[in-house]
């Protein structure tokens, strides 16, 4: 399993960005890296010089959330979805998305599911509860 570093992500969408604003050929994973970030304008400016990126806080004191962390789940749900794991979350994300009108609003209520279940797994020290999580974004999907 990859488990990258802090730095090595901020330097991952830093590099992203640097390559997408050259125009300069990605590979799959960065293509969508580059997606939400394009999405993500607010974040641009933070992702302009890499080894500021790399030394930079972000522990909420300033009311900005932690853009790295923030493209990191979107990555993640993308992921998700595209292998179905855990099973239906495609599916859930695609109703969500559809209600909401937007790909992009359906990711960041899912991120509220996905950011839920990995704080109560860690505070419980246990896995992740993947249909727990499925369950919170289809909630999402047919609430109003």
């Amino acid at each position: 399993m990859f488990n990258p570093t802090q730095e090595e992500v901020r330097r991952f969408f830093c590099d992203v960005y640097a390559k997408h604003r050259q125009g300069l050929p990605m590979e799959a994973l960065e293509t969508i890296a580059a997606g939400w970030i394009e999405a993500h304008p607010e974040y641009h400016e933070d992702l302009v010089d890499a080894d500021a990126a790399v030394a930079r806080v972000y522990d909420g004191s300033n009311g900005r959330e932690n853009p790295f962390l923030h493209l990191s789940m979107h990555l993640s749900i993308s992921e998700q979805c595209s292998i179905d794991q855990p099973r239906g979350i495609r599916q859930a994300v695609e109703l969500l998305a559809a209600r909401r009108g937007s790909l992009l609003d359906a990711h960041h209520e899912a991120m509220e599911c996905l950011g839920q279940m990995m704080w109560e797994s860690q505070r419980a020290g246990r896995p992740p509860d993947g249909e727990g999580y499925v369950a919170c974004v289809q909630r999402r999907a047919t609430k109003d």
